[in-house]
């Protein structure tokens, strides 16, 4: 893959060959994020689990505290007095049956998570195959399904991310922007992390995390110790 000149410069910048300290590295990581925008800063952990084995999976959220920088819009599938709650918690949009040929028909999808309570995940099932590639499925390990649904859109909108293990044994995570200060991307990093450790399949022997890199939107990757997780 031929990369562009502007890539070229920033890759300079970082020893392959090394992996660095994490404060380290969200420093290099600043440094190397030089396109015209706010890039997203990406954590890339390359576990030793095999997804092929159910207790083998890894799913779940963690509330960053220090959000992830980019505003999220929320959908709730909910009833009655369910959709008031919803949208009085801060909801973009809110409700039950009446959306599905909206999103089916339609190809609406003018949203970045969606919750649902347990009664409309009926429902929502209609949906898996436009919801499901595209990540958006309702999971009770989310924390996506749920009765609680000021408690779900708080923690959303206040920079919770969902975690998973890809086809491939690789989790990506988003922790913040490119103008975070090195600080507050540490401070992501180490709380996604720390939830990653309590997330470990019991049935996994080995290495958990063999190797871990986070990058900018359009830069290059920056190795971090691994061996110590």
């Amino acid at each position: 893959m031929k990369r562009g000149k502007k890539y070229q410069e920033a890759a300079k910048q970082v020893d392959r060959s090394v992996a660095y300290e994490p404060k380290e590295a969200m420093e290099l990581v600043k440094k190397v994020a030089v396109a015209k925008f706010d890039e997203t800063i990406e954590v890339h952990i390359r576990t030793g689990c095999d997804s092929r084995h159910a207790d083998q999976q890894i799913r779940g959220a963690v509330v960053l505290p220090n959000g992830t920088g980019r505003s999220v819009k929320v959908l709730v599938f909910a009833k009655d007095a369910k959709i008031d709650e919803a949208l009085a918690a801060g909801a973009d949009y809110a409700g039950g049956d009446e959306l599905i040929p909206k999103i089916q028909n339609e190809g609406w999808l003018d949203f970045d998570v969606v919750v649902a309570t347990p009664d409309m995940m009926g429902v929502v099932g209609r949906l898996g195959k436009v919801l499901g590639p595209k990540g958006l499925m309702p999971n009770p390990k989310a924390g996506t399904v749920t009765m609680d649904v000021t408690k779900a859109i708080a923690d959303i909108k206040a920079g919770k991310v969902e975690y998973r293990l890809d086809k491939a044994n690789i989790i990506h995570v988003p922790i913040g922007k490119a103008s975070f200060d090195a600080d507050k991307l540490n401070e992501n990093f180490e709380t996604l992390i720390n939830a990653l450790i309590k997330a470990k399949p019991a049935a996994l022997k080995g290495q958990y995390m063999k190797s871990i890199s986070v990058a900018p939107t359009m830069g290059p990757g920056v190795k971090i110790i691994s061996n110590r997780y």
